[in-house]
């Protein structure tokens, strides 16, 4: 659920912390921020309050609002980003072992927080009318796409499945898992991630019959 700690203090990780360590607390507390306010009323005011900093800390070192929320969407892109390769790195014993980390990882604790998601979907939500963050979010979206259609080829040409596009597979896994992402945040009382995973799963056992399993019916179904 979303926080309802109070503020930061500076400390170890405030005033005195190297210049890479207070960039961090900053774009934690800017997510948090988001997450409670939304974009329009996440202001370096409220950042800096999040994070027990002055406002000048920040000015210092993202200049203004935009550039923090320019930075704070790129941090959460690597991040997602940086984790897909090291799950794709499964994908060299077997496509199946790469497309089965690519779920794990995107249900994961620390990748589907409720507090990312609420701002992944805020930042969604303006990238229409903010070039920046459509290109940030594009660029991660594509390094996603291209990890699992290369995985998808490389299993229906193991498993030969001639009626399988990976292209709309993984298209589909996409969709899916920003479906879920969505439920997730809008309806915690019925989603959970463990149900998200098993969603998932299902989808991809009816497209790879051979190679995944349907996930078992939980006790309570």
């Amino acid at each position: 659920m979303l926080s309802t700690k109070r503020p930061h203090r500076a400390g170890a990780g405030g005033r005195t912390a190297p210049p890479e360590q207070r960039r961090q607390q900053l774009i934690e507390a800017t997510i948090r921020c988001v997450a409670k306010r939304g974009l329009a009323d996440t202001t370096i005011a409220t950042v800096a309050r999040e994070a027990g900093l002055s406002q000048g800390i920040i000015n210092l070192h993202f200049r203004s609002k935009e550039r923090l929320l320019t930075e704070t969407l790129r941090y959460l892109a690597d991040e997602y980003r940086n984790a897909c390769r090291t799950a794709a790195a499964a994908a060299e014993s077997s496509p199946v072992a790469g497309l089965l980390a690519m779920v794990d990882l995107d249900f994961r604790r620390g990748i589907c927080a409720r507090d990312k998601l609420a701002v992944w979907f805020a930042f969604w939500g303006e990238r229409k009318f903010r070039p920046t963050y459509r290109r940030i979010c594009a660029a991660r979206d594509k390094s996603y796409d291209d990890m699992v259609r290369a995985m998808c080829t490389q299993l229906c040409q193991q498993g030969e499945y001639p009626g399988v596009e990976p292209a709309l597979v993984a298209d589909g896994l996409s969709a899916l898992t920003d479906g879920l992402w969505l439920d997730l945040l809008v309806r915690p009382e019925s989603m959970s991630r463990e149900l998200a995973r098993r969603i998932t799963m299902s989808y991809l056992a009816d497209v790879f019959p051979r190679h995944i399993r349907q996930p078992v019916a939980s006790s309570g179904s």
